[in-house]
């Protein structure tokens, strides 16, 4: 259950400095105290509790939820909720075109997947020092940008950004492509042309934890 406390401890509720705030965010903001944006935590559950029922919904129909975090404050608490949930997600760069040019991603994973599969079989040891060598700088650069994605075929059904903001180049994408978005939008975001935003602090780790918690809850629950 989503209650005010947790969301408070967890420290939900701090938003950016007021000055580099954006104004589409003001239904979402409560107050501003000491040069900071207060954010509004009603309005927090109710968004939260809006973006769970629609995340089950496309699990529930055998979609993905592809979950993004690329900021250094995400990458372990995403890949780790990932996990748990067999979700891919992306905690590295992202690859222009992930979305928008889906079928040259997934030749890359092909080749990455050939690469693990040569090595199984013992083709690998059959090439030259060099050839292993290349292959192995191949394989780490493929597997450290796509690894995580390895089991998605097929575009998502929905796509989870911790920060919107940073994450400009992966909202542009899903938006063209139709793509639900649900999205940490902290004060500094516009929220506008995200289907499912959930007003939060996006750069605290306990506050991207614990809504990450109750994400792959409802992930979990839509299986």
């Amino acid at each position: 259950k989503i209650n005010t406390q947790d969301l408070l401890k967890a420290g939900v509720h701090f938003g950016h400095i007021a000055r580099k705030w954006n104004p589409n965010m003001r239904p979402f903001i409560f107050m501003k105290k000491g040069g900071i944006h207060i954010i509004d935590l009603s309005k927090t559950i109710t968004k939260l509790e809006e973006a769970c029922i629609g995340l089950k919904k496309i699990v529930s129909m055998g979609k993905k939820i592809l979950l993004v975090g690329t900021k250094a404050q995400a990458k372990e608490k995403v890949l780790f909720y990932a996990k748990s949930v067999n979700m891919p997600c992306v905690t590295e760069r992202w690859l222009g075109g992930f979305l928008t040019n889906f079928a040259t991603i997934r030749r890359s994973v092909k080749k990455m997947n050939n690469i693990e599969k040569m090595k199984k079989n013992g083709t690998f040891d059959t090439l030259s020092k060099k050839e292993r060598l290349l292959i192995s700088r191949l394989y780490a650069k493929l597997y450290k940008n796509l690894g995580s994605i390895s089991s998605m075929n097929h575009l998502p059904g929905g796509i989870f950004l911790v920060d919107p903001y940073k994450e400009k180049i992966a909202l542009s994408e899903a938006i063209k492509l139709n793509i639900p978005v649900f999205a940490m939008v902290d004060t500094n975001t516009n929220p506008n042309g995200i289907q499912f935003p959930i007003p939060s602090n996006d750069d605290s780790s306990k506050s991207i934890d614990i809504i990450l918690k109750f994400i792959t809850k409802a992930i979990q629950e839509g299986f």
